[in-house]
């Protein structure tokens, strides 16, 4: 049984709860919110232990439980910090930090505490991209050569997002989502996949732009869209963008020489993995507009069982930590992969129109394959 508690109550942390409670060796033994008033809705309604300070959550936990670090993008470093400097494991939601000081500072201190630290997204744990990068791996399309990856979220500033709530009342943080960007908060669901995938990112040509000037009045909202092209040691080169403006597209497609490998739904686990052979028809060179269904390796994983986000398991990574940290090996969410991860996100996300291309400077191996049995 592994011990975890909960820093930070709001939107996201439901998430978590509904997804933490389909691995039954994942105990919550408490959560700490700074906002009395959403500590006690949030823990009332999960039937949860309140923790009225950070330190008394930190004490409570077994030097084998995991810290969740659900705060604001904002507070991600200095929590993690605590955490860790209190000889705790710790898991963070994206972004691992706002800056790469503040990134590698957190990656030494644990290196040298010897704990593990890694942050969300953690979907590429899950069969969809498991069964992707299987396939890559096995050059099902051939080599892999070019990679177009959509995270387009639909024109979000027009939605009614005063009435998005979660299970136990907190409300989307818009104005914090608006602030920290599409591009961090979104930019890993694909980039974590790719870098499991292919390992390091060698170089990143990209700019960012903000091209809804007024976004319900939050004052210094970061971009609204990014795009990206991303130069692989492994030689794949891979096209990423994101907006909260263009139409809704959560699409991934590796093209190999025979022909392509997709994914339609970004956030759904148990996405259909297709793979569209090549051929010529009447002297036209086409991909079979079908395709076939790739089985997934393994036995798969517990599922949430709802629609878009929601149906994503949270606790993926997580119970990935627990198991690393039972078995005394290194996560597969390594903090070498969280740091590269970190970097290449913030490379997209700061850059303009004349950045030109950037180098980056931390490494990260492919991930070995995972098996959820």
């Amino acid at each position: 049984m592994t011990a975890v508690v909960l820093v930070g109550c709001g939107f996201v942390a439901d998430l978590y709860m509904r997804s933490l409670a389909t691995f039954p060796e994942i105990h919550v033994i408490g959560a700490h919110d700074r906002d009395a008033a959403r500590l006690s809705a949030f823990c009332a309604h999960w039937s949860v232990p309140v923790h009225p300070s950070r330190e008394t959550a930190l004490a409570a936990l077994p030097a084998d439980g995991l810290v969740l670090n659900l705060t604001n993008p904002t507070s991600h470093a200095e929590v993690s910090r605590a955490a860790l400097e209190a000889d705790r494991h710790v898991w963070s939601e994206k972004p691992f930090a706002m800056t790469m000081t503040e990134a590698r500072a957190l990656h030494d201190l644990a290196r040298a505490r010897g704990l593990q630290l890694a942050s969300a997204p953690c979907s590429v744990l899950g069969a969809a991209a498991q069964t992707l990068i299987a396939a890559v791996r096995d050059e099902v399309a051939g080599p892999a050569r070019l990679i177009y990856a959509e995270l387009d979220d639909g024109f979000i500033p027009q939605a009614r997002l005063e009435t998005w709530v979660s299970e136990s009342g907190a409300p989307w943080p818009y104005a914090d989502e608006f602030r920290t960007g599409c591009t961090l908060e979104h930019a890993g669901y694909y980039l974590s996949w790719l870098i499991a995938m292919f390992g390091t990112v060698r170089s990143v040509t990209a700019a960012a732009a903000s091209v809804i000037p007024d976004k319900r009045g939050v004052a210094g909202a970061a971009p609204d869209f990014s795009t990206a092209v991303l130069y692989f040691e492994a030689g794949p080169v891979a096209r990423l963008t994101c907006s909260i403006v263009a139409p809704q597209d959560h699409r991934i497609r590796v093209v190999g020489d025979k022909g392509v490998l997709d994914v339609s739904k970004a956030w759904d686990n148990a996405a259909p993995v297709r793979y569209r052979r090549r051929f010529t028809l009447r002297r036209r060179l086409m991909e079979h507009p079908v395709g076939r269904r790739l089985r997934a390796p393994g036995p798969g994983h517990p599922k949430v069982g709802r629609t878009g986000a929601a149906s994503m398991n949270f606790a993926l990574g997580p119970a990935e930590m627990a198991r690393a940290v039972a078995a005394g090996r290194e996560s597969r969410l390594s903090g070498a992969y969280a740091l590269h991860l970190n970097e290449v996100t913030l490379a997209i996300q700061n850059a303009t129109e004349g950045t030109g291309a950037q180098t980056m400077t931390t490494r990260c191996a492919p991930m070995e394959p995972m098996r959820w049995d």
